[in-house]
């Protein structure tokens, strides 16, 4: 038993990261990650390795500069707010004005508030603003009636992330299509690509999605469904996908499962009627995912991956409880978050896929202390 609380470990963390900016890297822009490592690895029963694993996350990579407030942004007007939108050199603005919210509003009122008005740019830093975000909702929601300051900062923070690297991908998405989400997956044409798929290959596919052929039609064949269930089937079905693609760079691909397994984090705070535009937008994303990092279906379906053909990458998946430990011990911040989205809807919807996903990033990522952290793409 962890000689220290979830709580605890997690408000000893975001001090001990209070002072890195939201990116990192030299010549990069690489999200930080740091936040969401800990609270995740906190999650896993691992308090009392989050001080130590903080440690070796700030000697991993150099952050930048936390990002300073200039000009004040009015939230209740949109010539203001908008324009800011997607401009990272706002992003001290943002945090601002968020942390002023905060201030004023319980957490929940600023969420509903600001939700809709970010979802359309949920591609945001390949996502890393909603699932900052939801880290952050997710350690106030443990927190109850006596959040501190620290994580009240934390989900400014998440926020402004995701309004300063705010990307809108074209095209409305819509649920009302005949498609369930694995048939969708599976009609999918993927474009095909007669070179390396370097960050420049998938920048320039990124910017010729609605260029692409079926991309604008894809957008609505999905078939309404239940929050909950749609979820599941997004986070199995992307598991499988991260399965079946070992050609990939190793990072990109498992945010297909933690956005949605973030998104089951948040959407409990938040009115109903938001639910099916938030299964939308994910479906989008994912849409832009396997468009833009994949050339055909590879080795995805499940009849593939029930016949074995992922096992010429080495052994079994451990035990389940193992998997945790194991993550703990590589130390990177995605094979973390990974490993915890993976064991977190593995018990909602026990599919074999999803600890099998998390063993195979946990031998594609290279550790943290061995070089790790530096293969994330963002556009």
């Amino acid at each position: 038993m962890s000689a220290i609380s979830y709580s605890d470990a997690l408000n000893e963390a975001l001090e001990r990261m209070n002072d890195l900016g939201y990116e990192r890297g030299k010549g990069v822009d690489l999200a930080n990650h740091g936040p969401m490592g800990a609270e995740a690895l906190a999650l896993l029963g691992r308090e009392d390795e989050v001080s130590r694993w903080v440690e070796r996350y700030r000697r991993a990579m150099d952050h930048h500069e936390p990002p300073a407030a200039r000009f004040s942004i009015d939230p209740a007007d949109e010539s203001s707010w908008r324009p800011a939108l997607g401009a990272f050199h706002r992003a001290g603005d943002w945090e601002a004005l968020f942390a002023r919210q905060l201030s004023d509003d319980p957490w929940r009122e600023v969420l509903a508030r600001w939700w809709p008005r970010l979802l359309p740019g949920l591609f945001a830093g390949l996502t890393h603003g909603l699932i900052r975000t939801a880290h952050a909702v997710r350690g106030l929601y443990a927190a109850g009636d006596a959040p501190t300051a620290l994580q009240l900062n934390e989900l400014a923070r998440g926020l402004a992330y995701w309004a300063a690297r705010y990307a809108e991908l074209p095209g409305t998405p819509r649920l009302r299509g005949p498609y369930s989400l694995a048939a969708a997956v599976a009609a999918l044409p993927r474009p095909a690509e007669d070179g390396p798929m370097g960050p420049g290959t998938v920048r320039r596919r990124l910017d010729e999605l609605d260029r692409q052929p079926a991309y604008g039609e894809a957008l609505e064949w999905l078939a309404p469904e239940q929050a909950p269930r749609l979820l599941s089937e997004m986070t199995a079905q992307f598991a499988d996908v991260y399965l079946g693609h070992p050609e990939v760079a190793p990072v990109p691909l498992i945010h297909g499962v933690t956005a949605p397994a973030a998104a089951r984090i948040v959407l409990p705070h938040l009115p109903h009627a938001l639910y099916e535009p938030t299964l939308a937008a994910l479906w989008q994303v994912h849409t832009a995912f396997l468009m833009s990092f994949t050339t055909d279906r590879r080795d995805e379906g499940a009849e593939v991956w029930r016949s074995g053909a992922w096992h010429s990458e080495g052994a079994e998946p451990p035990p389940l409880d193992e998997l945790g430990a194991r993550a703990a011990e590589h130390g990177d911040e995605h094979v973390i978050k990974f490993t915890e989205a993976c064991l977190r809807e593995y018990a909602l919807r026990p599919d074999p896929r999803y600890p099998a996903a998390a063993f195979a990033a946990q031998r594609r990522i290279t550790p943290l202390d061995a070089g790790g952290g530096i293969s994330d793409v963002r556009r």
